[in-house]
């Protein structure tokens, strides 16, 4: 991705949370992986790792967990299918502001998705 550099400078942030938001032309499943290699190459280790996407408005929420010298950091990518990959902006948040961001995008995207038991079981554990 072409905005990797401001995503490992921001990991060393003492915020608990790194909020990405950017457009990229690669499905969910690429846009985790590219993530997830950006932040292993900056020397974290990853612990959990799920990617949530709605196909109705191609929008779509990255959730990584990544742990590096006895720090713990939580990496919301918020992204939109487009042309070009961009960057739109870096947000670093507290732990109640972030999991109110978390909550909030999950919910944009489950929100018709409600009554799947897998979903339900999933947005009870946070």
């Amino acid at each position: 991705m072409e905005f990797e550099k401001e995503i490992v400078e921001n990991l060393e942030t003492k915020e608990l949370w790194t909020v990405v938001t950017f457009k990229t032309p690669h499905g969910p499943g690429e846009t985790l992986d590219r993530i997830a290699r950006i932040i292993e190459e900056a020397g974290w280790k990853i612990t959990f790792k799920a990617n949530w996407w709605t196909a109705d408005i191609p929008y779509g929420l990255v959730r990584i967990d990544a742990k590096k010298g006895g720090r713990e950091k939580i990496i919301l990518g918020k992204w939109i299918l487009a042309q070009e990959c961009r960057l739109i902006g870096i947000d670093n948040l507290d732990l109640a502001k972030g999991r109110e961001e978390f909550f909030k995008m999950v919910d944009s995207i489950t929100s018709t998705l409600i009554h799947d038991p897998v979903i339900r079981t999933m947005r009870e554990q946070y």
